[in-house]
């Protein structure tokens, strides 16, 4: 079974990715720097980062409030948070960017209002940030509700009982618990809008320099057979994703160590008292 998943992992997973680095690099250094360096790729690439810089904190400030309520309170519409929530993950990214265009599009519900007070959305970076944050929404929160959950609310109301504001209690008690689970569902949530293709090509209308992201900057490029600079954008992608499954990596890495260290400081009973090393 350990040889079979190797096996997969080799032929569906690795040959792939290493196979993009070698068909971005085949022509040398100097083509796959130019091919980069293109004015409208480095606007598809400019446009890639600002939109992720927009959509990730807002959905970090969603993420955090959603979870915090569901985690540590009981009120109505609960069920109903949790599932839309999950909504998401359950639409199609085509047919989200197919709902935005109903409403924000020319022809659509709030289109003639915004046309005539000259606010375009739909084929413009608005709507790319609208659809993007989206199709991330529940990456922060799916990550953080469990956690917050698992750890209970024995601590904060231990800070209460001895003064805390809320604030105080949120920000000392309740964050450094679940600082792992935050920082696993921002990094998720910023793969994800980096690398968002389907919602973002239909809201997007593929206007070269302006509404491009790297995703269609990619298939734009393949389209017109300029290969060497599709797989130079798309060797960036893989870059970008590679860094966060580094990054994602060394956090569990740490947060393993931490409990491990945690766990043997609990169990030594030899460790003098007022001494801990």
């Amino acid at each position: 079974l350990t040889g079979f998943a190797l096996a997969f992992s080799l032929a569906f997973l690795l040959l792939p990715l290493v196979n993009v680095f070698a068909q971005a690099l085949a022509k040398g250094l100097a083509v796959y720097w130019n091919s980069l360096a293109e004015p409208d790729t480095r606007d598809a690439i400019r446009l890639t980062l600002t939109v992720a810089a927009i959509a990730v904190p807002q959905n970090l400030l969603f993420g955090v409030a959603a979870s915090w309520a569901i985690a540590k309170f009981e009120f109505r519409g609960k069920p109903l948070l949790i599932t839309l929530i999950d909504l998401p993950f359950a639409v199609s990214p085509v047919v989200s960017g197919l709902m935005f265009v109903i409403l924000f599009g020319l022809q659509g519900y709030f289109g003639p209002w915004l046309d005539a007070h000259n606010i375009k959305i739909i084929f413009a970076v608005p709507g790319i940030v609208l659809a993007t944050v989206f199709v991330t929404f529940p990456f922060v929160a799916r990550e953080l509700i469990p956690v917050m959950q698992a750890t209970g609310t024995e601590q904060e109301q231990a800070a209460l009982t001895l003064g805390a504001s809320g604030w105080q209690t949120f920000w000392r008690v309740t964050l450094p618990s679940v600082k792992w689970g935050l920082l696993y569902g921002v990094i998720l949530c910023n793969a994800r809008a980096m690398g968002e293709f389907g919602a973002v090509s239909i809201v997007s209308g593929h206007i070269t320099g302006l509404t491009d992201t790297m995703p269609l900057r990619v298939e734009k490029l393949y389209n017109q057979y300029n290969g060497g600079a599709a797989f130079a954008v798309a060797s960036l992608l893989a870059l970008l994703a590679l860094l966060t499954l580094g990054v994602k990596t060394l956090l569990e890495w740490r947060q393993t160590r931490e409990y491990e260290l945690a766990q043997q400081v609990q169990g030594d009973t030899s460790v003098p008292a007022g001494r801990c090393d």
